[in-house]
């Protein structure tokens, strides 16, 4: 019989789902596979595709059809965000200062460093013990001059959940740019641009359901930013290039059923992460779960086990048959704990044995079960193998 793999790895990636994948392949074949700035039939019928999608992402997030910019992920989408609103804010005569928190994705803190060496600044917000950022050095950099303010709405590795709303209020006010990733956080909790006042909003396709390479940058004024790719007029010039119809297509059908089955999912994944939670506790009553002070997304829940390294774990859950994600990153030979874990003032020792799990619409209780029935015998071998290290 072969073993039963269980994955816990979806805030990383999500399979792509049946009915998305049946909603793009009239794109990839025969049927409407036609350049959509072409004027005849096949183009016509490709650009119907990217309209049609472009309407329901729009309807779904309480923006306009012309604010949805397609992009090839979250990644590209952020930094469209923050270099292209620096560089937006720099040719108006206005501050080349960009101010994000510290515990944003890669994607967000690798733009901001960008903007610093073409000459800008970049400015990191703080955050306290539960991940949530320091608004007091907000209005430190609000009071300075920036041209945009970028703060997540759901942290990918702690699932902390920003008070967006409130930041996107305040830099209105100031008459600042805000820029929120919503990546983890659409289709878990609510996202609605009507009640949260932000100029910029990154989605991204492979943690719904559709397949990786696509997403989305709200822009609702069109002046907010700069293009950082150049080339034809397409997208309005924003993010001009050929438009990937199928994945357009596909990231569509995914934003309609995310949000159709949201409130359902929240609830579902909130209670297979507390029973996760809870269990750990009581099998390794030494572990601990980080952020858990704060409001957090349902679907992501990290743990510390002292006394091991999570890429130990890590290699013992895979083993198991479970995948999950490692809350550490390897650098030349030596674990070090996540920048994310770092900024909320984790200990290294806690911080360099953290393990992700993260919840998708598979997940099962079955899947806990199999990590609770895994997890003491795993540790008591990382523990043993680490002590024998350290003599």
């Amino acid at each position: 019989m072969s073993k039963r793999l269980v994955y816990l790895d979806n805030a990383a990636t999500t399979p792509v789902r049946p009915e998305v994948l049946e909603a793009m392949l009239p794109y990839l074949g025969k049927e409407a596979f036609g350049n959509p700035s072409s004027a005849h039939r096949f183009g016509r019928a490709a650009r119907a595709g990217i309209e049609e999608a472009k309407r329901t992402i729009a309807e779904t997030l309480g923006a306009e059809p012309n604010q949805v910019i397609f992009t090839s992920g979250g990644t590209e989408a952020d930094n469209l965000a923050i270099i292209g609103a620096a560089l937006a804010s720099r040719d108006r005569g206005g501050p080349f200062r960009v101010a994000v928190s510290a515990i944003e994705h890669k994607a967000v803190l690798a733009a901001a460093h960008a903007v610093g060496r073409l000459g800008g600044l970049e400015l990191i917000l703080p955050v306290n013990a539960s991940g949530v950022v320091d608004e007091g050095a907000l209005e430190q950099a609000l009071a300075g001059g920036v041209a945009v303010v970028s703060v997540m709405w759901v942290n990918n590795e702690v699932g902390v959940i920003q008070p967006v709303a409130r930041i996107a209020d305040r830099c209105c006010s100031a008459e600042v740019l805000f820029h929120t990733d919503a990546v983890q956080a659409f289709g878990k909790v609510p996202v609605s641009l009507p009640d949260v006042r932000c100029t910029l909003l990154t989605i991204s396709g492979h943690k719904i359901g559709a397949p990786k390479g696509i997403g989305a940058l709200i822009v609702r004024d069109r002046e907010a930013v700069e293009a950082i790719i150049h080339g034809g007029g397409q997208q309005f010039g924003i993010r001009p290039g050929t438009e990937n119809v199928p994945g357009i297509v596909a990231l569509g059908k995914a934003v309609e059923l995310a949000a159709a089955e949201r409130a359902e999912t929240e609830r579902r994944l909130r209670a297979l992460r507390d029973d996760l939670e809870l269990r750990v506790l009581q099998a390794v009553p030494d572990a601990v779960i980080n952020a858990w002070q704060a409001e957090r997304a349902p679907h992501v829940s990290n743990v510390s086990i002292p006394g091991t390294d999570s890429e130990a774990l890590l290699m013992h859950f895979d083993l198991a048959g479970i995948a999950c994600s490692s809350g550490s990153a390897c650098s030349t030979g030596s674990i070090e704990p996540s920048h994310v874990l770092t900024a909320m003032g984790v200990p290294r020792e806690l911080g360099i044995a953290a393990l992700r799990f993260s919840f998708g619409k598979d997940n099962t209780a079955e899947d806990v079960d199999a990590v609770i029935g895994a997890l003491p015998k795993i540790v008591e071998k990382v523990r043993s193998l680490a002590a024998v290290l350290h003599r």
